[in-house]
């Protein structure tokens, strides 16, 4: 059986679950439950601490799991890599401190830098020979500075707002753009390219909505260069023969825009539906 280490609480643990069980499996219905058997997708999860899915991959305990790419990279496991992105849980990580102190990372030299992450951080400043003495924190770094812990923080940036309020602003480069990933071990588990093919359909299924709509069939060309589909649009005859009916897959992003390009050249009873999964 493939094992599958999942998220067992906050921001990484809802949208993974909801991902797995639109990709067919069958996960825990008790939020107590720790390991969960799949038997007829022939799986097993285990509900783990987020920062803790990296160690037990890489150490091939586990042979996937989904977590974020900074907890991977935080966690520095040489057996852990990234196989797949999932698309959700997306954050930024920057460099704060009291607005005017710093412009330039290579300042920090010598200083404290307050993180939740220091095995992230450790590694960015390492690759450009700045040593810094970290100080480990567990969340709300950006206090760290005005209790004077340390001289500037690295966390996650969203809007900037909760760093402002403390009196701190961003400088430096980024030091990582996050989100939710599927990792593997060092070993090429059974069982793991089949979910990889189950999660991508997912998220195409996020991407794509199918558009039905009805056309004068002289005008499918036109209407083909407006959305040319994955790879072409379904065509299919009414009982007026002068008309078709389209059937395609488009950007959900982009699909009211498609909708008035059709209808303004033609295209009438546009229909528009989600799509739950898919393969490509």
């Amino acid at each position: 059986m493939l094992r599958i280490a999942v998220p067992n609480k906050g921001s990484l643990a809802e949208t993974a679950a909801e991902m797995l069980a639109k990709a067919g499996y069958t996960g825990r219905r008790d939020a107590k439950d720790l390991h969960v058997i799949d038997p007829v997708n022939e799986v097993e999860f285990f509900y783990l601490r987020p920062k803790d899915i990296a160690t037990y991959v890489g150490s091939g305990a586990l042979d996937v799991g989904i977590t974020g790419r900074d907890l991977l990279l935080d966690a520095r496991m040489p057996g852990a890599r990234e196989i797949e992105r999932l698309g959700f849980a997306g954050s930024t990580f920057r460099f704060a401190a009291p607005t005017g102190t710093f412009t330039d990372v290579a300042e920090l030299a010598g200083k404290r830098i307050a993180t939740s992450y220091p095995g992230l951080v450790d590694a960015f400043l390492d690759e450009r020979g700045i040593a810094v003495d970290l100080v480990p924190l567990d969340g709300a770094v950006e206090s760290a500075v005005r209790l004077g812990v340390a001289d500037a923080v690295a966390d996650v940036v969203e809007t900037g707002t909760t760093l402002r309020q403390a009196g701190l602003e961003i400088f430096g480069p980024e030091i990582l753009r996050s989100e939710a990933v599927l990792i593997a071990g060092p070993a090429d588990a059974a069982g793991t390219e089949r979910l990889l093919r189950r999660l991508r359909g997912v998220l195409v299924a996020r991407q794509y909505v199918l558009v039905d709509y009805d056309l004068p069939a002289h005008l499918v060309d036109d209407a083909v260069a407006i959305a040319g589909g994955i790879e072409s649009p379904t065509i299919s005859p009414l009982r007026d023969p002068s008309w078709v009916a389209v059937r395609v897959m488009v950007p959900r992003t982009s699909v009211n825009k498609t909708m008035d390009d059709l209808y303004a050249i033609g295209a009438r009873a546009i229909l528009v539906t989600a799509i739950d999964n898919a393969r490509l």
